[in-house]
């Protein structure tokens, strides 16, 4: 059975679980998922756990970064290039002013998600309220921006590509209408690519393809989830088959440890409490 992480390159024009869909034809695995959705229009990198490895998801790095390119003077109701227009502007922005708007963006921020999202509220998501003209209040969430800078500005295309990294959660076309009322000339998401994810980052992402190999391109878990780990014994791999608790060796109370044998092949999730590292979830 696979057991790993793939980092693909999610493109243009399908949705997430079009990839898990294709991924689970490919490889005959029901047990696949990714994680963090990226809309259809968006493309980038999209970590996705096969096998056992969906058990791990939870353990894993859920901070993004993303190159998104904004379209100043005109503002649409999915706040990005699908939606109607809404707004549009003749004003003219220079480039200073993008980067004075932008020191808005920075740190701890209250952000109003897009009324076309999956987000659910009494019982329903917000685009179904939206596809039906339905009035529903939508509350802000507090999200954190850890970077935000312009790395390039269009004077006559009146676009600035931005660099943004933030926490799970944040909806970069939020920020890209918040930028336009800031600049009060309107502005939508045009193109969005996400260039990291957690620990997986674009330039080691690999193409979906038919034909692709998906052993030779899994990532051992091992590599990626950052925690403390603790190479065990075989008499302790035995008390980890029948679900026992190992003695602590010097790790901090509440901390997270992988658990590992065979010097790189994880074997059990565990959480050190005060003498004794508790099993969470195991893999043989």
């Amino acid at each position: 059975m696979l057991f790993g992480f793939l980092n693909i390159y999610k493109p243009v024009g399908i949705t997430s679980h079009d990839v898990v869909a294709k991924l689970r034809k490919i490889t005959g695995i029901k047990q696949i998922g990714h994680t963090g959705t990226l809309d259809p229009f968006a493309e980038g990198v999209l970590p996705v756990c096969i096998g056992k490895a969906t058990r791990l998801i939870e353990y894993l790095k859920d901070d993004k970064e993303y190159l998104a390119t904004v379209q100043l003077g005109m503002s649409t109701t999915t706040y990005d290039k699908d939606g109607e227009t809404v707004f549009t502007s003749d004003k003219k922005i220079f480039e200073k002013d993008v980067v004075m708007a932008l020191e808005n963006f920075r740190g701890e921020i209250l952000q109003t998600p897009p009324v076309y999202s999956a987000i659910k509220v009494k019982g329903k998501k917000l685009y179904e309220y939206a596809r039906k003209g339905e009035a529903i209040e939508v509350q802000p969430r507090r999200v954190t921006i850890e970077k935000i800078e312009l790395k390039s500005f269009n004077f006559d295309l009146q676009q600035a590509e931005i660099l943004i990294k933030c926490t799970k959660g944040t909806y970069i076309r939020s920020i890209a209408q918040d930028l336009g009322q800031v600049l009060e000339c309107g502005a939508h998401l045009r193109k969005l690519i996400r260039t990291q994810a957690g620990s997986f980052r674009i330039e080691n992402s690999i193409e979906l393809r038919d034909d692709m190999n998906v052993s030779d391109n899994l990532i051992n878990p091992v590599e990626i989830l950052d925690y403390p780990r603790y190479l065990v014994s075989n008499k302790e791999l035995e008390k980890i088959r029948h679900g026992m608790p190992l003695i602590n060796k010097n790790i901090e109370h509440g901390s997270i440890v992988i658990l590992v044998y065979n010097k790189n092949e994880i074997c059990a999730v565990g959480m050190a409490e005060n003498n004794r590292i508790k099993l969470k979830k195991v893999f043989l």
